[in-house]
């Protein structure tokens, strides 16, 4: 197991990051060089009168989230000091930022990646972890920050790989004094940046931002925001720490909260290092309702996309801004990502898919949406005669289309009860030709009279599409088809779910699941 102990000292040289394009460029190598550089973006509406409020917008990495440095330069300082081996797995524990970045980094550069991670986060970070090829290990909710930990940790012992300790390690640290401190310092040239706002979370982006504005920058005020319910920092409990600086146990004030990736059940050691070193001039809390409130704000008034963290930080820098701040005071705040990490928490609750009653109204204002039909070929005798052999010669087939989705829903539906089934895409490259695959399509409805897909038979019958299919399963009328067409299957895999389920997303809420 590798230990990427970063510079001790926070000024370990800037070499390993030497490759990365030293000015924004339209061309690169690789996605890796797009890391950083990101733009700062003053408010207009939001910000109190004789206030300037900026942020930095962290979303533009090319995985839409500050841990895209820390993932960057975890991996670039470990391959500098021989600290990972080639193709060695990486492993961390993560909310889902840092794990998005080190399975971006480590496709890139050839490592597998596995990443532990509480079940009580939001679906779409695993979805995207394991989109970029990364392996996803969920953990028990019960246990916290340390239980994802404790599980990483777990399996680089037991199998050698390479563990990241974000939360100690100094490589975090230090790619945020290599990078985001002197980008800030360089977007605010010209003038006075009076106050910088952050969460604290690992304690990577706080203690090497910080180090840089001690030194370039002395009067800047350094801000820092906790959940209003989980004051791990206000508390002043200190967390204990073991020799390679990993944390002993959880912390006694830490309580469930709605910051992702703010507070961990733990002081990380990066963080406490900060409080050691003088780095936090303001405490500030926030209360999830308002970080997810200021996110929306932010989104509607100045179109800017964050989630609950950066709604979180930017709720406490406005609050400073119109109570505590002097006229003519900059104010910087970090937004460390994009609120579509955050589309399956209660940030997007009250964000429904169905229109409503004022877009109804609009919508009423239109006379008709729909399209001349589509004029189709006449279906000659030679695709009829395809449609019914093919029809005759399989216990079940399924007429359909190759990107739609309720095409899929079907083909996942009967995958899952293992039902063997015959599909034909009539609009496949291999009906191209002579505009056959709309022949065949026209040969189709002059049997089914209907237009929409799929289009399933059993033996030879026609009996309706994909939400057909999962009511006709619902109301017990699937299965004996089934059978009677000789479709044997044992107890149809044992499936006993919705298969609503297995419709678009969209459709989750629609009113034929009840019936």
């Amino acid at each position: 197991m590798g230990n990427c102990a970063g510079p001790a000292d926070g000024t370990g040289s800037s070499e390993v990051l030497e490759a990365r394009n030293p000015l924004p460029s339209l061309r690169h190598d690789s996605v890796l060089t797009t890391v950083g550089k990101t733009p700062v973006v003053r408010l207009n509406r939001l910000a109190p009168d004789g206030v300037n409020v900026y942020v930095k917008c962290e979303a533009f990495n090319p995985m839409g989230s500050v841990k895209d440095r820390l993932a960057l330069g975890i991996i670039e300082w470990a391959e500098k000091h021989g600290q990972i081996k080639p193709g060695q797995t990486v492993v961390e524990c993560s909310s889902g930022n840092t794990g998005i970045g080190l399975a971006m980094v480590c496709a890139v550069k050839g490592y597998p990646f596995v990443c532990t991670m509480s079940e009580a986060f939001s679906v779409e970070r695993r979805k995207l972890m394991r989109f970029l090829g990364a392996k996803v290990v969920l953990t028990n909710p019960a246990h916290k920050g340390s239980g994802m930990y404790i599980a990483a940790k777990a399996l680089a012992d037991k199998n050698g790989w390479f563990l990241a300790r974000q939360f100690e390690n100094e490589a975090n640290a230090w790619v945020h004094e290599q990078t985001t401190g002197p980008e800030i310092l360089e977007a605010m040239k010209g003038m006075k940046l009076d106050y910088f706002f952050c969460s604290y979370g690992t304690g990577g982006t706080l203690n090497g931002v910080a180090r840089v504005l001690r030194a370039r920058s002395p009067s800047t005020k350094i801000c820092v925001c906790e959940p209003d319910c989980t004051p791990l920092l206000l508390s002043g409990t200190k967390t204990e720490y073991n020799e390679d600086g990993s944390w002993v146990g959880p912390h006694a004030s830490w309580r469930p909260h709605l910051l992702q990736g703010w507070a961990p059940d733990f002081i990380s050691k990066l963080v406490s290092d900060a409080v050691d070193a003088g780095y936090v001039d303001e405490l500030c809390h926030v209360a999830g309702s308002a970080a997810m409130q200021m996110s929306r704000e932010l989104a509607q008034k100045e179109g800017i996309f964050t989630g609950t963290s950066g709604g979180g930080t930017l709720s406490a820098a406005l609050d400073f801004a119109a109570k505590k701040a002097p006229k003519g005071s900059n104010i910087l705040v970090m937004l460390p990502d994009t609120g579509e990490r955050y589309m399956s928490t209660p940030l997007f609750a009250d964000i429904g898919a169905d229109m409503t009653a004022e877009e109804k109204e609009i919508a009423a204002m239109i006379e008709s949406t729909q399209p001349p039909a589509i004029k189709l070929p006449d279906a000659t005798e030679s695709e009829v005669q395809f449609l019914e052999s093919t029809n005759k010669e399989n216990k079940v087939v399924i007429w359909s289309m190759n990107s739609c989705e309720f095409c899929w829903t079907i083909f996942k539906f009967f995958d899952t009860i293992k039902v063997p089934y015959k599909r034909v895409d009539w609009d496949s490259f291999e009906f191209a030709e002579n505009d056959r695959g709309n022949k065949i399509r026209s040969a189709i409805q002059s049997k089914t009279d209907c237009v929409t897909y799929p289009q399933c038979f059993i033996n030879g019958v026609y009996f309706g599409g994909a939400a057909d299919a999962c009511m006709k399963w619902k109301k017990g009328e699937l299965q004996p088809l089934l059978e009677k067409a000789g479709v044997k299957v044992d107890n149809f895999g044992d499936y006993s779910g919705d298969p609503f389920e297995f419709l678009p997303k969209w459709m989750s809420q629609n009113p034929l699941r009840d019936k």
